[in-house]
């Protein structure tokens, strides 16, 4: 544990800067896996406006990274919204929507493979994995339930396997 996270004290609100030094690194990963290498960052800062102004209004520092981290997929999400057209549906031709490039994280293939992923999988196995959350703190950050939440993360880790000729051995 980094010296930074050892300093914040479950159950005690620290000075909102302590909690920028101990989790800016999670919230730029996240961000970028999320929402692209250009969209990262201006999705990474509009989580920090959205949990400064939702800060004085916590009650408990209970598990303050998840918190930062369903903030912060919530953000990335809005900006693949923003991405979307506004036409209505039945109008509007098919859109395939930007992810990062796989080429900007170190096993391309497999980037690409999860690029292509339905969006919901491709979140949840994001949260699950770039941001280490548990299944309660993606099944937060998709607005579903934990159950949900290891079946997108099931379904697109069997999709990826199947995609790149993994075995389950």
């Amino acid at each position: 544990m980094t010296r930074e996270k050892a300093q914040l004290k479950p159950g005690v609100l620290p000075p909102f800067q302590a909690l920028i030094d101990a989790h800016w690194r999670d919230v730029a990963r996240l961000a970028r896996a999320m929402a692209g290498p250009v969209d990262g960052d201006d999705a990474a800062q509009r989580a920090w406006e959205k949990a400064y102004a939702a800060y004085p209004k916590l009650t408990s520092a209970k598990n303050l990274r998840s918190w930062l981290l369903t903030i912060t997929a919530r953000c990335a999400t809005d900006v693949h919204r923003a991405r979307k057209p506004q036409r209505p549906l039945d109008e509007a031709p098919p859109v395939a929507v930007e992810g990062p490039e796989a080429t900007d994280f170190p096993d391309p293939e497999l980037w690409r493979a999860v690029n292509q992923l339905p969006e919901r999988q491709r979140f949840a196995v994001t949260l699950k994995y770039v941001g280490d959350l548990d299944h309660h703190g993606v099944a937060a950050a998709l607005d579903t339930t934990p159950a949900a939440s290891r079946r997108l993360v099931s379904d697109a880790l069997a999709t990826l396997r199947s995609k790149l000729g993994v075995d389950d051995d």
